[in-house]
C-alpha cells in the first residue's frame, strides 16, 4: 500500500485517473484503499439552478452528488445524506465567502463548501479549481481541497485543517510543437492544527477562511520555489542568461563586500 502511494504522488496530477486504474488493475486487492487515500482531480457539474459545482466523495452518495447551492443531488436521491438545518445555514454562508475568496485570488475557477454533522461538532471540504485552457500554447490546472474538523470547546474551536494542492501547467512549443512541449506537474500536502476563539456559528467561517488562505499561500510559494525556481537553476546551470565572467565578478565583489561589513560587526 504504501509503495502503491508514494509511486501515485510521482505521477502527474492530470493522468491520475487513468494512472490510478491501471494501478487497481495490478492490485484489485486495495481498491478500496487506494480510492479513499488518493485524491483525483476535482470535477465541475451544473445543477438544477444553472450554478457549477464541484464534486468529490465528500458530497457523494450511492451515484449521486449533491449541490452545494441548491442542496439537491444529481440524479435525484429521495434519502441523501444532508446537514442539519443549523449547519446548512453555516454552509451557505461558507459557500458565498469562498465563492468571493476564489474571485480575489483566483479571478474565476469554481469553489464549493460540504459540511456534514459529527457526534461532536461537524467537519467540511473546501474544494477550489481553476482551469487555464484559454490559449493554444498554455493550459494548467490548480486544484485545492482542504479537509477540516473543528471541535468546540466552549468560547474556542480547535480546527485540524489537511490541505492538498495538484497543480499542472502545460507549455507547447511553436505552432503546438510536442516535442518541445514543457510538463511541469506535481502536488503537495500540509496540515495544520489551531484553537481559535468563537462568539457564534459564523465564526468558524472566519477561522476557516483565514487557514485556508494562509495554507494556500505557503503551499503556493513552497509549488513555485520546488518546482519552477528548480527549473530555473537548472536553466541558468545549463546555459546562463548573462556573461560568465560577469557574473563572477558580481559573486566576488558580494563575498568582499559581506567579508568587509562582518569584519566591521565583529
Amino acid at each position: 500500500m504504501d509503495c502503491a502511494l508514494d509511486l501515485m504522488r510521482r505521477l502527474p496530477p492530470q493522468n491520475i485517473e487513468e494512472n490510478l486504474v491501471t494501478l487497481l488493475e495490478i492490485l484489485p486487492e486495495l481498491t478500496e484503499d487506494l480510492l479513499s487515500a488518493v485524491d483525483q482531480p476535482l470535477k465541475i457539474r451544473t445543477d438544477v439552478e444553472g450554478k457549477e459545482y464541484l464534486v468529490c466523495d465528500y458530497n457523494r452518495d450511492g451515484d449521486s452528488y449533491r449541490s452545494p447551492w441548491s442542496n439537491q443531488y444529481d440524479p435525484p436521491l429521495a434519502d441523501g445524506s444532508v446537514p442539519s438545518e443549523e449547519l446548512r445555514k453555516l454552509e451557505i454562508a461558507a459557500n458565498e465567502a469562498f465563492n468571493t475568496y476564489k474571485e480575489l485570488y483566483y479571478e474565476g475557477g469554481v469553489s464549493s463548501v460540504y459540511l456534514w454533522d459529527m457526534d461532536d461538532s461537524f467537519a467540511g471540504v473546501v474544494l477550489i479549481k481553476k482551469v487555464n485552457d484559454g490559449t493554444v500554447r498554455a493550459k494548467g490546472s490548480w486544484d485545492s481541497i482542504h479537509v477540516v474538523e473543528v471541535l468546540e470547546k466552549g468560547r474556542t474551536a480547535g480546527y485540524k485543517l489537511t490541505s492538498t494542492v495538484m497543480l499542472y501547467t502545460v507549455a507547447s512549443g511553436a505552432k503546438g510543437d510536442r516535442q518541445s512541449e514543457i510538463n511541469l506537474s506535481g502536488s503537495l500536502t500540509r496540515q495544520d492544527e489551531r484553537d481559535l476563539p468563537i462568539e457564534d456559528m459564523n465564526s468558524h467561517v472566519v477561522n476557516i477562511g483565514r487557514m485556508v488562505e494562509d495554507m494556500e499561500s505557503k503551499m503556493r510559494n513552497s509549488l513555485q520555489e520546488v518546482y519552477f525556481g528548480k527549473t530555473h537553476d537548472i536553466v541558468n546551470g545549463l546555459r546562463s542568461a548573462t556573461d560568465l565572467e560577469e557574473t563572477k565578478n558580481r559573486e566576488r565583489l558580494q563575498r568582499d563586500l559581506f567579508g568587509q561589513l562582518k569584519g566591521r560587526k565583529d
